[in-house]
């Protein structure tokens, strides 16, 4: 389904559900439907803080991983995948990293077995932010998903 926030058009599956975000930060928030092997459901918000704002896409990196540790003892960097490509004449760089999610609310526990798909997108309107978490097995389902919203992204002025 074609959704447009803040500057910016997608593409969300069909079984993305919208749901209310709890923040003025978060343009859009979905629920992404948990695999039976999960037991939860992973989440996609769309950040967007302002034009011009939020950071660039080495400080947004350095910040995700900052929210995982590796139970090998390997740094987040190390193990992620991320890559660099040109959508519609947006800069999308998108990372994918899995292990120990220490960036839930403040105070929750550690949480084994997360995978994160995030993705900064630069262009003339932006930085936006997309960020997808959740159980790996849940994220890994996702992933076509949500590598094919970023190949629908088009600033929407």
């Amino acid at each position: 389904m074609q959704t447009e926030a803040v500057g910016i058009r997608y593409v969300v599956p069909r079984e993305w559900n919208r749901v209310p975000a709890p923040s003025e930060l978060r343009a859009a928030q979905y629920r992404i439907p948990r695999a039976p092997s999960d037991g939860e459901d992973g989440e996609l918000v769309l950040f967007f803080f302002g034009k011009g704002k939020g950071g660039s896409a080495d400080d947004n990196l350095t910040r995700w991983y900052g929210q995982f540790t590796e139970p090998d003892g390997r740094a987040p960097r190390d193990v992620a995948a991320v890559t660099n490509r040109t959508v519609h004449g947006l800069r999308v760089t998108a990372v994918d990293v899995s292990g120990i999610y220490l960036g839930g609310a403040p105070g929750s526990a550690p949480r084994p077995g997360i995978r994160l798909l995030a993705a900064v997108v630069e262009g003339e309107g932006g930085p936006w932010f997309f960020k997808a978490v959740g159980p790996s097995a849940t994220m890994g389902a996702a992933k076509p998903g949500f590598d094919a919203l970023l190949d629908s992204l088009q600033a929407h002025p």
